[in-house]
């Protein structure tokens, strides 16, 4: 039997699509999780990187966090989480968490840093407090590169979060865990696949999150 057959096989088996099981179901679980993990790391990292872009301190320290963080095993930390909390979705978050806020903090970071100096200096001259400054004149520039971040941490967080299913939570890991627990090879692809059209859809979704976010001038120049 090869792929096609075995993903025609999952999703025209009308089961699938019904109860606590159902690919519905599953989905809204998936979307809960990564939805919640992502405003979570975004409500971490996206201040942060704001901040230590506008003044320009911290880098160094940013760059050690994010490559410490990048370093951690998601499921040997999910592991670990599990030992200590037991069951529950703060095991889940966490890993998915501290996945997120690297690429989010160090984009968010590096996209203030590269601003054009020019009309900051101006809107400085001007006598505009810093923190207008920050949302009025570099936020709306850099906005391109900041939501570039947050799609790469969506679709990392959207990967990764088949992990809940390893501490017995929903999502569409259920069908991959239990897959390969009963050998059912099927439900394996099925599950695979549905992760993959999460992502292309995450990816579709900051596009157009993009195209109404990003003033059509800031997207010509860029």
């Amino acid at each position: 039997m090869n792929l096609l057959h075995f993903i025609n096989a999952f999703f025209s088996d009308g089961a699938h699509w019904h109860g606590y099981d159902g690919i519905p179901t599953r989905l809204r679980e998936h979307v809960q999780y990564s939805v919640l993990a992502l405003a979570v790391a975004a409500a971490i990292a996206l201040p942060l990187g704001l901040l230590t872009g506008h003044t320009g301190r911290g880098g160094n320290i940013l760059a050690s966090i994010a490559t410490a963080a990048r370093a951690l095993p998601s499921f040997g930390l999910l592991v670990l989480m599990f030992v200590l909390l037991g069951f529950g979705l703060l095991p889940v978050m966490i890993p998915l968490v501290v996945l997120a806020v690297p690429p989010i903090l160090v984009t968010t970071y590096e996209a203030v840093r590269s601003v054009d100096p020019s009309p900051v200096d101006a809107a400085r001259g001007m006598g505009m407090a810093e923190s207008r400054i920050l949302l009025r004149v570099e936020l709306p520039v850099a906005l391109p590169l900041i939501l570039s971040g947050l799609r790469s941490a969506a679709i990392q967080i959207v990967s990764t979060a088949t992990i809940a299913a390893y501490v017995s939570l929903g999502g569409v890991g259920r069908y991959i865990v239990d897959g390969l627990y009963q050998r059912n090879y099927e439900k394996v692809v099925g599950g695979a696949t549905l992760v993959a059209v999460m992502a292309l859809a995450t990816l579709a979704a900051f596009w157009a999150v993009a195209r109404i976010a990003v003033s059509p001038g800031v997207r010509r120049s860029g």
